[in-house]
């Protein structure tokens, strides 16, 4: 079994360590656009270069090194559909982004940012405490993420929304779902959290138009991707105070470019797109044993539906 693998950071050698510990009768190659290549079973990418599809119709599944396909799915059309793209599911993704959000929410209902930008003024001004009660917490997307944040907000009594492409329920979480149910969702938010996939549907969701919906004085988290904001209208609406704050840990551009004015605005909290790191080890186990699955002629969980994109 010969496995292809591509890293655009270039770091393949502990990755390869991990296969021959997970999966030892693997021989595992690395891509080189400049090298030749002898035909592989499976890939391991997460958004593969142009160059490298060639090498990706020929295998029998490619898994990816992440929640989301947006990195693949933008070659769709040049990938043929017998050939399964399977995303990680959770491999310790759930439990970082729980934290992440939780954290952002937490840090508005307690006005932490509020007391931090005090501290720096030399100020002692105890504020009044949000009422829990009309701290309503939206999340967009009820993926395996989405679920487990709305799994960790639980523990604090906010009341808890959620909107997804097609009707879901959990319990205690207020559902939504449609476009229909967009407006609905949105209107009645205080704290916006997106967790949606990316696909040509969900692009731009958080424009001006849909944001506006959002409460006056409501907080946005973005944690799915950067295309899902419009930037220019989120620096617009926290100027003016209709969004009071924001975090944001996914931009159209990464690294955030130094010039952007997102730097230059107190209310916005960034993070380097570090909300749910991948886990290698946890990562090449979950790989493996899904290859093993698929050797036996199993089927798999967490294949991506071209059709949805996710």
């Amino acid at each position: 079994m010969r496995i292809l693998l591509h890293r655009a950071d270039g770091q393949t050698e502990p990755w390869i360590k991990d296969f021959a510990r997970h999966l030892p009768e693997a021989e595992v190659v690395v891509w080189h656009a400049d090298e030749p290549l002898q035909p592989c079973d499976y890939a391991v990418t997460w958004a593969p270069p142009e160059a490298m599809l060639q090498a990706l119709a020929d295998v029998k599944a490619v898994f990816l090194t992440g929640a989301g396909a947006d990195g693949i799915l933008n070659f769709d059309a040049q990938l043929p559909h017998n050939v399964p793209i399977v995303r990680l599911g959770d491999a310790g993704m759930g439990v970082q982004m729980a934290e992440y959000v939780t954290h952002a929410v937490l840090r508005y209902y307690r006005r932490f940012d509020e007391y931090e930008a005090q501290a720096r003024a030399g100020q002692w001004t105890p504020l009044q405490q949000h009422n829990r009660e009309d701290f309503s917490v939206g999340v967009l997307g009820m993926g395996m993420l989405g679920t487990r944040v709305l799994q960790a907000l639980k523990e604090f009594g906010f009341p808890l929304r959620a909107w997804s492409r097609s009707a879901k329920s959990m319990d205690g979480v207020q559902c939504f779902h449609g476009a229909d149910g967009l407006d609905t969702f949105l209107r009645g938010s205080r704290v916006a959290v997106c967790l949606l996939p990316l696909t040509p549907d969900t692009a731009n969701i958080l424009n001006r138009t849909n944001m506006c919906k959002l409460p006056q004085g409501a907080y946005l988290i973005n944690v799915g991707r950067g295309a899902h904001l419009a930037e220019p209208d989120l620096l617009t609406l926290v100027k003016s105070r209709h969004i009071a704050a924001a975090t944001l840990d996914v931009f159209r551009n990464e690294p955030l470019p130094v010039q952007h004015p997102f730097w230059q605005e107190p209310r916005i909290t960034i993070t380097p797109h570090i909300s749910a790191l991948t886990l290698r080890r946890e990562s090449v186990q979950q790989i493996a044993g899904k290859i093993r699955q698929m050797e036996r002629g199993e089927a798999v969980a967490d294949v991506i539906n071209r059709q949805h994109g996710y």
